[in-house]
């Protein structure tokens, strides 16, 4: 069920592409719990996030699975952090991963994490 979740995919899809400096990173993904509203989960109409990919945290929260303990590592992450990565879910990805962003505070922390230099911010 799970691999069937989190196929191979690449890191763009249809419209929604990433950055290249994510594509090279995955530090946020390997270093910050990535907690949402349950019902942003596929268990719920509406919701996208494949809920066997996800934990409960609280009767209204959930967690990207891999995300709630150390060592942190989301289980849709694929490939190497600071090499070459990519979301196995990016299409359907929470509101927490869409909110993030690339050269912020928490990215550069995230990045530090994992020994890799600091981005500038970039501008939407």
């Amino acid at each position: 069920m799970i691999a069937a979740a989190v196929r191979a995919a690449p890191s763009t899809t249809g419209s929604c592409t990433m950055s290249s400096a994510c594509q090279t990173c995955g530090a946020c993904c390997a270093s910050f719990r990535v907690s949402f509203y349950w019902g942003e989960t596929d268990a719920c109409p509406g919701g996208t996030v494949p809920a066997e990919l996800t934990t409960p945290i609280n009767p209204w929260r959930v967690a990207m699975r891999g995300t709630e303990t150390a060592p942190v590592h989301c289980i849709a992450l694929q490939g190497e952090v600071g090499i070459s990565v990519g979301c196995g879910i990016y299409t359907r990805r929470s509101s927490t991963c869409h909110e993030f962003t690339e050269g912020d505070e928490r990215c550069n922390d995230a990045r530090a994490r994992h020994g890799l230099p600091a981005l500038g911010l970039v501008k939407a």
